[in-house]
């Protein structure tokens, strides 16, 4: 009998049985279950097994959140039951059946950036220690650069320039590559279409208002601007996704014998065409105008007020899977305005979820069985990923939750007003802080503290006016 056959064989029976799975798979937390109907899943008695840290629903899959020994429990519950697992992709095939439109275009929001999410990391690491070494006077009584005194870190500061520019000018490349992947279609093509909304031959999207002369494409009855979409998302994306349901549509009615050579000759020219005259002309309108809309809001006399309210719900977005659209916005912001507000603000949510976290393990410090849910659960999010301590533990007991919701609004107006801003996103919880931009460490160390500081005293406040009690 191995570790987990008992729970595993608990779990199938509170699942609903053998019947009521349609596909199974695991992530690194968590088991994703498609069932053919959740309401047979009985969470209480789910939730009780010793195993398990908590349950939720998102993006029409049943997730039951396992731990870092997911891998085993996944083996042993297919041994007990019978059911063969699917691949993740499978498995979110499969759970869309159980979702809205809206639910199904965040979905596919979410795929179309998970891919690009460690190069995004890498990508603000970098800049940051751009900036840090090239552009914050550390020398000669405060003087000179790094760079401005030694060779060696110009030449560093030149050269990881050429990695930085390759993520996030050439991004649109990563997105259509990224769409024709998830959709099934030729990646090669979707690699070509997003080189010809970046390529150097093009003027640079950001600087056509101060160019005294547009390029043209002259076809005698037509012309077509020759300008890039360098750094920009939402062109990517429109553009990725008429080419993958072009092609696809394409395939069904083209001979097979034929298919190699036609299907990518009439997806992939109309698309560049269609992609340059209408999607990504409109695709930046959208884009700057949400942009636009979201830095005013971030910058105005109410900024308070945006951050407050932006620091106190990213939490339930999490819940809703909502909060994917941010990446869009994020780098949209990065693109349009050299870095990002919103950013700062989700890793300050990690932290303070983290801190309520936190202050429950010193609530529990004699509880041995609850230590060993939620100490994982706090150090996961002090690193960025708080689904653990979100359902494990702040979810369940609701107060705690509530105290990290308003901890994070706290610190979320003091990083907006202080007006810090992130190169990058990804880098997400306590390590978020080496994705701001250097001139903007302190004032975002301080909206940490709050962070940490705020959702603890609230979570003991809280629990004491409940009359919580810890074990003795």
């Amino acid at each position: 009998m191995s570790k987990f056959t008992n729970e595993a064989k608990q779990l199938l029976e509170y699942i609903g049985g053998k019947e009521n799975i349609s596909a199974v798979s695991h992530c690194v937390t968590r088991m994703r279950f498609v069932l053919n109907d959740e309401s047979k899943a009985d969470v209480k008695k789910i939730e009780a097994l010793k195993s398990v840290k908590g349950t939720f629903t998102q993006a029409g899959q049943f997730q039951v959140i396992i731990g870092n020994e997911v891998s085993s429990f996944y083996n042993d519950f297919a041994e007990v039951s019978g059911v063969d697992g699917v691949s993740k992709d499978a498995a979110k095939q499969a759970a869309r059946q159980n979702m809205n439109v809206v639910q199904r275009m965040l979905a596919h929001l979410a795929e179309i950036f998970t891919p690009l999410i460690p190069a995004i990391i890498v990508g603000g690491l970098i800049l940051g220690f751009r900036n840090i070494i090239g552009d914050i006077k550390l020398l000669e009584d405060g003087t000179k650069t790094i760079t401005q005194v030694y060779q060696f870190w110009s030449g560093v500061h030149s050269f990881l320039w050429l990695i930085g520019e390759a993520i996030f000018f050439f991004l649109p490349v990563g997105i259509t590559w990224s769409i024709s992947k998830k959709m099934g279609a030729t990646q090669i093509l979707g690699i070509v279409l997003g080189l010809t909304l970046v390529s150097p031959q093009l003027l640079n999207a950001y600087a056509v208002a101060g160019a005294k002369e547009i390029p043209v494409w002259n076809f005698g009855f037509a012309q077509v601007k020759m300008i890039g979409y360098q750094a920009q998302v939402i062109p990517a994306i429109l553009a990725g996704f008429v080419l993958a349901n072009l092609e696809l549509k394409l395939r069904k009615i083209v001979p097979e014998y034929i298919s190699m050579i036609v299907v990518p000759f009439l997806a992939l020219i109309p698309t560049v065409l269609i992609a340059h005259v209408i999607l990504g002309p409109l695709g930046w309108k959208i884009g700057s105008a949400i942009s636009t809309v979201v830095y005013a809001g971030l910058t105005s006399s109410f900024s308070w007020l945006f951050a407050s309210i932006f620091g106190f719900v990213y939490a339930p977005l999490v819940i809703t899977g909502l909060h994917h659209m941010t990446n869009a916005i994020d780098l949209q912001l990065i693109g349009q305005f050299g870095g990002t507000s919103l950013w700062p603000m989700i890793a300050l949510s990690n932290i303070a979820q983290g801190s309520a976290v936190l202050a429950m393990i010193y609530l529990n410090r004699d509880n041995e069985e609850e230590k060993q849910v939620s100490i994982p659960a706090a150090i996961s999010c002090y690193l960025g990923v708080t689904e653990p301590a979100m359902f494990g533990i702040n979810l369940k007991y609701v107060f705690p939750f509530l105290a990290a919701m308003i901890g994070s609004a706290a610190a979320a107006v003091v990083s907006v007003g202080s007006k810090v801003m992130a190169n990058s996103i990804g880098v997400g919880g306590l390590p978020g802080i080496l994705s701001i931009k250097p001139q903007n460490m302190l004032s975002f160390a301080l909206a940490m503290l709050i962070a940490i500081v705020v959702p603890f005293v609230l979570t003991i406040i809280f629990a004491k006016k409940r009359g919580l009690k810890k074990d003795k």
